[in-house]
């Protein structure tokens, strides 16, 4: 049995399965993500929603659905599921599924009488193209099969209604049709691997629901053009390839097309495969350029999400050329920031105040994985150049003091990863000392001198020692209060909430604590912090607590940072527990990634999420695939083999 198997018994069983996604990219940006049982709950999901640059920076809905089918001496047995007002459904196609499951791609098998049909689809690598392949595995009648496309043609943060505008013409292709509702849009063209007949009858569905968006306090109603539907015969045994894309294709090449592409993939066998598989999901190739997403389905290009997540989406799953172009994409764009050359800056965020030591931090994960030395050869000279950056005060939100310290201004506008806003403000609005950013300022410091020092460069590297001495001792005179380390200081004020930014502290390669210190430092977090999930944003003793991320955006976004889980947080606490227990903490670890594999049947199927409520049962929210969860579990995964290994 497949480790991603779903069977009828849950799948017809909508308050289980409608909470089920899955979702599948081209590594190009354009995705395939609906439910288990297809019916679309988020105005992201599509059976093929791609980017397009030339009209806006979002991703773009063009098929919505493709509702199948069938037909055995006149009696039609129709396939698909979509939600209408007053919790409707139709036409309830999940009652003949008997199965999904997703080993090397995802199948659904339906059973209408003797009929047994399976449903297989992927995604072409590069190219804004779905496949799907049926597949009539049984039959004792003559049978028909029919299938009827769900047009949207608009972005992913728009919903579309009945309009005027929409052109209901189409144009015959090779063994299909294509169609462009809107001027400024590529055309969609369907075609099948077997010769069709297609009639053509343009009509509105009107008032498909979107229940997640209901949710969200977003809008959630929405009318799709189906412009007519494809019939053809189908035999025992036979299988037909559904081809939608922006270009035409040749139809006899599809079952080409598809036997290469299956080629590339691997299977999910267990949690380490899932995450693997995801990883790879993740990145995006750019005419000459190359991101890691921060996930799916709404997130672009974000520079610490990026940064923080390449080394588990990497170097962890043995993708040193995915590792490589991504940093080659990275260098030229930081050495662009540190020239003031923002024109040629697609990273969101790379003036966030802590990416640029996040950053470090990626070379000196690079340097455990292969060696300092070749880190050194490569890379000494953009660490020592974006250490002296930060050092003349060039930075325009990172200011070196005289204690040795780094201090940001995060009153007027978010400046940590805790960003959430309130009429523009920060919810959370960490200022002055912030504790994250000066553990990744003294390790940058360490690992800098290491490089310089490795390099040749003794005097450099002597230089950099003590200033990172000086702001170890700062650190402690200003975070330790004797129990953990205060979240943030500002002039007098000094913020005693407990929350995981100060787990980096004994997490990265130098920890400007001594051992005492971070052994009381994962104490507490381990306390009041730690789930199955990761670590709480903010401690349940908090008044502040707010654990569920629930409502509308304005509560969502005073939760967000407040007492829900983020996954991510693990791949820190992980390192810190192994770094204070060593091998007999390995145990410890292992258990806790249960947790995580728990999550492999939840929410998005194979992946892990953005975060999860704070308290039990720890539900999962927010992005469906997100890159520093994935990573971050990863990266744990590949510090616990340094023990088996031993």
């Amino acid at each position: 049995m497949s480790y991603l198997n779903f069977d009828k018994t849950l799948l017809i069983n909508l308050e289980k399965s409608l909470s089920k996604e899955m979702i599948r990219t081209n590594r190009a940006g354009a995705y395939n993500s609906t439910t288990l049982i297809d019916c679309n709950t988020r105005k992201y999901h599509g059976q093929l929603v791609v980017p397009l640059p030339e009209i806006d920076d979002s991703n773009h809905v063009l098929l919505s659905s493709l509702d199948e089918t069938v037909i055995q001496h006149g009696a039609e047995f129709n396939l698909g599921i979509h939600k209408y007002e007053g919790n409707n459904f139709s036409p309830n196609g999940h009652k003949y599924i008997r199965q999904f499951d997703c080993d090397v791609i995802s199948r659904t098998t339906y059973r209408v009488g003797g009929v047994i049909l399976s449903k297989e689809r992927m995604l072409v690598s590069f190219e804004p193209r779905v496949l799907i392949k049926y597949t009539l595995i049984e039959a004792h009648s003559p049978t028909t099969l029919r299938f009827k496309p769900f047009l949207a043609f608009r972005s992913v943060n728009e919903l579309t209604h009945e309009n005027s505008r929409a052109n209901t013409s189409y144009q015959e292709t090779k063994q299909g049709i294509s169609m462009c509702l809107y001027e400024g849009y590529p055309g969609l063209y369907m075609q099948f691997s077997k010769t069709n007949h297609y009639s053509h009858n343009p009509v509105w569905y009107k008032n498909i629901e979107y229940y997640k968006e209901q949710e969200r306090g977003y809008e959630f109603k929405e009318d799709l053009l189906v412009p007519g539907y494809f019939e053809m015969p189908v035999k025992k045994g036979e299988s037909i390839i559904f081809s939608a894309g922006v270009s035409e294709t040749s139809p006899r090449k599809l079952q080409e097309l598809w036997d290469n592409e299956l080629k590339r993939r691997n299977a999910r066998t267990d949690m380490y495969n899932c995450l693997k598989n995801s990883a790879q999901q993740l990145y995006k190739r750019e005419n000459d350029r190359t991101y890691l997403l921060a996930g799916y389905p709404w997130f672009g290009a974000r520079a610490r999400d990026q940064f923080v997540a390449l080394p588990g989406c990497t170097l962890a799953i043995d993708r040193m050329d995915y590792f490589e172009a991504i940093i080659k994409t990275s260098l030229e764009e930081v050495d662009a920031f540190l020239e003031n050359r923002n024109e040629d800056i697609k990273l969101q965020g790379l003036d966030d105040p802590d990416v640029l030591l996040w950053f470090i931090w990626v070379l000196q994960q690079y340097a455990k994985h292969v060696s300092l030395e070749d880190a050194a050869k490569r890379y000494e000279d953009i660490t020592t150049k974006i250490i002296a950056f930060i050092r003349k005060n060039n930075h325009p939100n990172l200011f070196v003091h005289p204690n040795g310290l780094l201090y940001i201004n995060g009153t007027e506008k978010p400046a940590t990863w805790m960003n959430a806003v309130e009429d523009g403000r920060p919810i959370t609005p960490r200022t002055g000392y912030v504790v994250e950013i000066n553990s990744l300022w003294y390790n940058a410091l360490k690992f800098t001198a290491e490089l310089t020092r490795f390099a040749g460069n003794e005097h450099t590297a002597d230089l950099l020692d003590y200033q990172a001495e000086i702001a170890r001792e700062a650190f402690i005179h200003t975070f330790w209060n004797g129990t953990y380390l205060y979240d943030y200081v500002d002039g007098g004020y000094k913020d005693c909430e407990v929350r995981p930014n100060m787990i980096l502290s004994v997490g990265l390669e130098y920890s400007p604590l001594d051992k005492q210190q971070q052994k009381s430092v994962l104490d507490i977090t381990t306390r009041e912090l730690l789930t199955p999930k990761g670590l709480r944003s903010l401690s349940p003793k908090s008044g502040s607590y707010r654990p569920n991320y629930v409502g509308g955006m304005l509560e969502r976004n005073r939760n967000y940072h407040n007492g829900p889980v983020w996954p991510c947080t693990f791949g820190a606490f992980s390192a810190a527990y192994l770094r204070i227990y060593k091998k007999s903490g390995k145990s410890f670890i292992e258990r806790m990634l249960i947790g995580f594999e728990a999550e492999m049947t939840e929410l998005c199927i194979g992946t892990l999420p953005e975060l999860f409520d704070g308290n039990p049962p720890f539900k999962g929210h927010g992005g469906m695939s997100f890159a520093m969860s994935v990573a971050e579990v990863l990266r744990v995964l590949e510090s616990l083999k340094k023990y088996e290994n031993e």
